[in-house]
């Protein structure tokens, strides 16, 4: 469990992050404190400096007197999810197509190399965590102190998704992964291209490939949305 070449911190805010994106810690859980301070070495202080800073991040929820928990993913979470993403998505990609730096284009490539492979393995949480790395670069990229929290928050939800879309049993998603990985490519040369257009739209695009798969799996009847408004614009 513990990485030695990281401290201790680091290490379990590293572990916490990953096993909540991959829902190893499912949504709504309690954390075992005691076993993660014995597992990492850690006393009660800087344990709960690392559980703070992960609920500011959005990926637990403190209780006085309960200890943490793992956020939820309720149905008003969810609804809030769809309402939301879309026009996250595009104001970052957007602003990415604007800002992005030479090395985070770079970084963007190559993160995108390790998404690739991991569609060519049988390991969902790889392909969830390849995918989420993908779009936190884009995050970093579009260089926005208001909108960065809000697209690091849907973020975690969208990973936690993934992990259905991502399933290699699911065969019947072959074709929607493969398109993905393509619609990524043009991601990152409407990037390098300074095309924010381009790169919004495409955000829109990349979002619908998997919105119908993830409303299926939180909306098995149907997604509640006002009346007159689009399913594909909430």
């Amino acid at each position: 469990m513990r990485d030695t070449e990281k401290n201790p911190k680091q290490a379990l805010a590293d572990h916490l992050r990953a096993r909540i994106l991959t829902t190893a810690f499912k949504p709504g859980s309690d954390l075992d404190e005691v076993q993660l301070a014995q597992a990492f070495g850690l006393s009660r202080t800087p344990l709960r400096e690392v559980l703070r800073e992960l609920a500011g991040e959005g990926y637990l929820t403190l209780h006085p007197n309960r200890g943490a928990r793992v956020s939820d993913m309720s149905f008003s979470t969810m609804r809030g999810f769809f309402q939301t993403a879309p026009m996250v998505y595009g104001a970052v990609l957007r602003m990415a197509a604007h800002n992005a730096t030479a090395g985070q284009i770079s970084e963007l490539k190559a993160a995108q190399v390790v998404f690739r492979a991991a569609l060519n393995s049988d390991n969902a949480a790889q392909r969830a965590l390849a995918n989420n790395r993908f779009h936190e670069i884009t995050g970093e990229m579009a260089d926005n102190v208001y909108l960065q929290p809000s697209f690091n928050r849907l973020l975690i939800d969208h990973a936690r998704l993934s992990m259905t879309f991502f399933n290699p049993d699911e065969l019947q998603l072959t074709t929607e992964r493969k398109l993905a990985c393509e619609q990524h490519d043009a991601i990152i040369a409407a990037i390098e291209a300074r095309d924010a257009e381009t790169a919004a739209q495409l955000a829109n695009d990349h979002w619908n490939l998997s919105r119908n798969q993830f409303e299926l799996f939180v909306f098995p009847e149907a997604l509640d949305v006002p009346l007159g408004t689009s399913p594909h614009h909430v």
